[in-house]
C-alpha cells in the first residue's frame, strides 16, 4: 500500500473513497511479495498489482464490494483444477490478500479512526518520510483492518484496541493498552529493521504467537548504491541501479572524471578519496558497495574500511589476477577470513558480459541474487524455487521491477 503512496495520497486529498488490496501472506510460488498492493477508488480507477494478472479480477470485485458495504475482508487465493483459470493462481502458490474500504472523506469530514490513521500515513510516506502502518490481518472479527502507524520519531497515530481508537502521540507507552503497546513495539522494531512482513502476537498483547496476526508495512528511505570509480561501466551501473529503485552515488578522487554531465543520472557525484568518503557518509545493511577503480591504491583503503562494515554487499571488479593481488594486498592490512569472505571478486555473475552495459547487468543480477537467496543458475532444468524464502529485510526495494531483472 504504501509503494502507492503518492497516487493514494491524491485521492485522499481529492475526498476519494477507495478500497486498497494488500497481499499479507504467501505461500508456494506466487507472482508478488508480500506488501504488494492493489487499489480501486470509487470511480472504478485501478492502480498497482497483486499477482501479475492471475487474479486480479477477482480482487477488483472485493475492492468494489468492500467499498459499498464497508467491511474489511481477508481473501485466499490458490490453485485448483476448477478455478485455475478463473481466479487461482495457475503459478501453483497461495496469497491472502487483506482488503480495507478507506473511506477518505473530505478536509470537512474525516472518515473512520482507520481510514485517518490510513490516509495520514499515506500522506506521510509521499512525502519521503519514514513510516509503518500495522493493520489486523488475522484475529477476532471486531480487531479486522484495525491500524496504527509510528513515526521515525517514534510517534504513533491509531490504535487496536476498541476502546482507545484515539491513543495517538510519544511517552504514553505506559498507559497504552497492551495489544496496541505490543503492536507499536513490533512495528517500530520492523520500522528500524526496514522491513515488511507478518508479525504474530496474542491478543493480551503478550508476545506468544497466536490470536492476532499483524502485518507491517514500512516506507523507508530506499537503499543507498554507491560506485567507486568514474568510469564507463559506472554509468551504465548507475542506469541499473536506478532501476532497481537505489539511491545511487558516484565518488572518484579524480575531478575531472566525477562530473554530473558524465552520469546526469546518479543522485549524486561526489569528488573524494573513496575510503574516506566511505568512512564520513551513512551507511546501513541494505547498502550496496561496488568497487570499479580495480586500482590498488584506492581500493586497498577503500575495501579494509568497506569489508568491515555491516553493509549488504561488497563487491569489486577486476580479473582474476588483480583478484588475487587484492586478497594478498588485504590480507597485509590485517583483514580476517571472515571478512574477506564478504568480498564479491570479481564482481558479477557469468553472463559472458562485454559491453558496459551487460557488465552492469551482471553486476546487478549478483546483487538481486546475494538480496533473495538465489543461485544464479538458469531456471530451466534447474528444479531451484523461483523465490527464495529469505529474510525480507529491504522493504524499500521490494519491487516488481527487480524481480523481473
Amino acid at each position: 500500500m504504501l509503494d502507492l503512496a503518492d497516487e493514494l495520497n491524491r485521492w485522499a486529498e481529492e475526498g476519494r473513497d477507495f478500497a486498497v488490496a494488500t497481499v499479507v501472506s504467501v505461500g508456494g510460488s506466487a507472482p508478488r511479495g508480500p506488501g504488494a498492493a492493489l487499489a480501486v477508488d470509487s470511480a472504478g480507477t485501478v492502480i498497482g498489482s497483486v499477482s501479475g494478472g492471475c487474479v486480479e479480477g477477482a480482487v477488483y470485485d472485493l475492492c468494489v464490494q468492500s467499498l459499498q458495504d464497508g467491511d474489511t475482508v481477508l481473501e485466499r487465493f490458490g490453485y485448483s483444477d476448477e478455478d485455475a483459470f478463473a481466479v487461482g493462481l495457475t503459478c501453483g502458490g497461495t496469497i491472502e490478500v487483506l482488503v480495507t474500504p478507506v473511506r477518505a472523506g473530505t478536509p470537512e469530514a474525516a472518515g473512520t479512526p482507520e481510514a485517518q490513521v490510513l490516509t495520514a500515513a499515506l500522506s506521510a510516506a509521499a512525502r519521503g518520510e519514514t513510516v509503518a502502518v500495522a493493520r489486523v490481518a488475522r484475529g477476532p472479527a471486531a480487531l479486522l483492518g484495525r491500524a496504527l502507524s509510528v513515526h521515525a520519531d517514534g510517534t504513533h497515530d491509531g490504535g487496536l484496541d476498541s476502546s482507545r481508537q484515539d491513543v495517538a502521540g510519544a511517552g504514553d507507552g505506559d498507559r497504552l493498552p497492551a495489544l496496541d503497546r505490543t503492536a507499536v513495539a513490533e512495528a517500530r522494531g520492523m520500522l528500524d529493521a526496514g522491513r515488511t512482513g507478518a508479525v504474530e502476537i496474542s491478543e493480551d498483547g503478550s508476545r506468544c504467537p497466536g490470536g492476532v496476526t499483524l502485518f507491517v508495512e514500512t516506507r523507508v528511505p530506499p537503499p543507498r548504491m554507491i560506485v567507486f570509480g568514474a568510469v564507463d561501466f559506472a554509468a551504465a551501473l548507475v542506469r541499473t541501479g536506478r532501476f532497481l529503485g537505489y539511491h545511487v552515488t558516484v565518488c572518484d578522487a579524480r575531478p575531472v572524471f566525477a562530473t554530473p554531465s558524465r552520469f546526469p543520472e546518479a543522485d549524486e557525484v561526489v569528488v573524494d578519496w573513496p575510503h574516506r568518503y566511505l568512512r564520513n557518509t551513512e551507511t546501513d545493511g541494505r547498502t550496496v558497495l561496488c568497487v570499479l577503480t580495480h586500482d590498488a591504491k584506492f581500493d586497498i583503503p577503500l575495501l579494509e574500511t568497506a569489508l568491515r562494515l555491516p553493509v549488504a554487499f561488497v563487491g569489486a571488479m577486476g580479473s582474476r589476477r588483480t583478484h588475487e593481488d587484492r586478497d594478498r594486498r588485504l590480507r597485509e592490512v590485517g583483514l580476517t577470513d571472515g571478512e574477506l569472505a564478504r568480498l564479491r571478486s570479481p564482481i558479477g555473475l557469468d553472463l559472458g558480459a562485454r559491453t558496459p552495459e551487460e557488465t552492469a547487468l551482471s553486476i546487478a543480477a549478483e546483487i538481486v541474487a546475494a538480496r533473495r537467496g538465489g543461485t544464479g543458475v538458469p531456471l530451466t532444468g534447474s528444479g531451484t524455487p523461483i523465490h527464495h524464502d529469505v529474510d525480507r529485510s529491504e522493504a524499500g526495494a521490494e519491487t516488481g521491477t527487480e524481480a523481473a531483472a
